[in-house]
């Protein structure tokens, strides 16, 4: 079956009878009228997203979940253990990594099951670019319209407030950006008193003319006519930012527009199974690819994760999760709100199959009997079609900075370590910005024998520094603390405000002192730190 590019097929027949008026190209997604959108609340809100100082320890944006390259979501690839809490069984998750946990003072915390690492959340980060339309977001739908204010409980924002209701639980989420028992006060007065997108490089020109080296006080008074920096204000702004990242001009769009020849025969193929024998249109309709309803698709036992029970208390909800849209979808490997499908190919697969756990499954999902034809066909339409090329371009909307995560600023392993009686190389846990005049820059020392004495090795850039080096600094942690062999030991240090420090290096390991392991010593691999200034 082909179908000609200038028909209407059945995920689109209900959006025909409006016109072109429903082509993305032409429509401006919804806002709560107590937050209307402007250019410049829109240049504020893109600051904030993208700041890694809007979390505890300055290493997480909402950016760092939701790049562009990756659709929206995240390229970085964390492993949950999932409903049984062990590594390396069927029902582990891939999510998106935050923040190691630590206290108020900025000190880690060994919290399992990721001690002294970045933990992982329990499901995919979805894509950012379009979920302005959504009417809910998050995979249970638990960011609705109406958005009340995160210090008052007030209600202040009704109808198409998905977006700030989604805005405000992350940065005070002690897995993804905050520390034990954040609030948004803290994040507030954080802002507040941080130059934006100090830790960033390769701002945007319109952003950076923006920014223009003010403060967040000057660009809240720029934008909302005080200086206040508020909680409501930085969800609003963020939200506003949100609104812009549409993704107009993929050649489905353009084949909704009645444009000849805007798909390619495997495209146009590809659309008729989908519409078809796929029965992808029955949750993946309209020009968003998406009904925004909540489905049992089988991915994994409801038990394991009930999704939108959690949020209804509806029985006949359990394990149902949000119907992403499909558009810019072949950016956002890997699949499902666990990431347990690798390729488009094996989505395909999977709803060939009729799913893989049937307790409480849609009545919609049955096995599909596609020829491998129409599955590579199925394939071609949803990693070609729906994909807006300004987001690999990065044309604005889809033009952003470049984060300090992703940069060569972060302190680097230069050497290996030696392990402990225990039979783990101990770590050093080093991922904070390294910028003069950061107050709080935190460590930890993980993995080495509990009761140890443990130091900290510290020499100068060069080569992996010796034990018996000359020059060197020898910092005492004393004995490590922990339960069972493993010990630890966190701490924060400020780094000083001096200019001649920018551009030096240093190297540092970690030393537990342990009779049984070689030498009498276990030792970290070698970190390397590169100090940096900011604007």
């Amino acid at each position: 079956m082909r179908l000609r590019s200038t028909g209407r097929t059945l995920a689109t027949l209900a959006f025909a009878a409006c016109g072109a008026a429903n082509v993305l190209a032409q429509a401006v997604p919804p806002s709560p009228p107590e937050n209307p959108t402007t250019p410049a609340k829109a240049l504020l809100g893109k600051a904030l997203f993208w700041d890694e100082q809007l979390s505890a320890t300055k290493t997480m944006a909402c950016g760092t979940c939701h790049r562009f390259e990756q659709g929206g979501a995240d390229p970085r690839l964390g492993i949950h253990p999932g409903f049984d809490g062990v590594f390396g069984t069927a029902d582990d998750v891939v999510g998106s990594p935050g923040v190691v946990a630590s206290d108020a003072a900025g000190v880690y915390q060994p919290a399992a099951p990721f001690p002294f690492a970045p933990q992982v959340s329990k499901r995919r980060a979805q894509g950012v670019i379009d979920a302005a339309f959504a009417p809910a977001l998050f995979w249970d739908g638990r960011a609705d319209a109406t958005f009340e204010d995160p210090i008052t409980g007030a209600v202040a924002a009704t109808g198409f407030a998905a977006l700030e209701s989604q805005a405000a639980e992350p940065p005070v989420n002690a897995g993804e950006m905050a520390h034990f028992g954040s609030t948004w006060s803290d994040v507030a007065a954080r802002i507040a008193a941080a130059k934006p997108l100090a830790l960033a490089l390769d701002v945007p020109p319109a952003l950076s003319s923006f920014v223009a080296g003010r403060d967040y006080p000057a660009l809240f008074r720029d934008v909302f006519g005080s200086s206040d920096v508020t909680p409501q204000r930085i969800v609003f702004a963020i939200a506003a930012y949100e609104r812009t990242l549409v993704s107009s001009d993929t050649p489905f769009d353009r084949y909704l527009a009645g444009e000849d020849g805007a798909l390619t025969e495997p495209e146009s193929e590809g659309l008729a199974v989908f519409d078809g024998a796929g029965k992808c249109f029955l949750c993946h309709s309209g020009p968003l690819l998406t009904n925004h309803g909540f489905f049992n698709i089988g991915v994994r036992p409801a038990f394991e994760d009930p999704g939108r029970f959690l949020v209804t208390g509806v029985p006949s909800d359990l394990g149902r999760f949000k119907s992403p849209t499909m558009r810019n979808v072949a950016l956002r490997a890997p699949y499902f709100h666990d990431g347990s499908a690798a390729t488009l190919a094996d989505v395909v697969e999977f709803y060939d199959r009729g799913g893989d756990f049937h307790d409480g499954q849609s009545e919609l999902i049955e096995p599909l009997g596609l020829t491998v034809a129409q599955k590579a066909a199925l394939v071609q339409f949803l990693a070609t079609a729906t994909l807006d090329p300004k987001i690999a371009l990065r044309t604005p909307p889809f033009d952003r900075p470049t984060l300090y995560t992703e940069s060569d600023r972060v302190p680097n392993v230069v050497a290996p370590g030696t392990a402990g009686s225990n039979g783990l190389v101990p770590r050093l846990v080093a991922l904070e910005p390294p910028f003069v005049g950061n107050p709080s820059y935190a460590l930890a020392l993980a993995d080495g024998l509990r009761g140890g004495p443990a130091f900290l090795f510290v020499t100068g850039g060069g080569p992996a520094p010796a034990l018996q080096s000359a020059t060197f600094a020898l910092i005492a942690l004393g004995p490590l603390s922990g339960a069972g062999a493993n010990g630890f030991a966190s701490f924060t240090t400020a780094i000083p405000r001096d200019p001649t420090l920018v551009g030096s290096t240093l190297r540092m390991r970690g030393i537990v002192v342990d009779p049984a392991a070689q030498a009498g010593l276990a030792i970290t691999p070698t970190v390397e730190f590169r100090f940096f200034d900011t604007p």
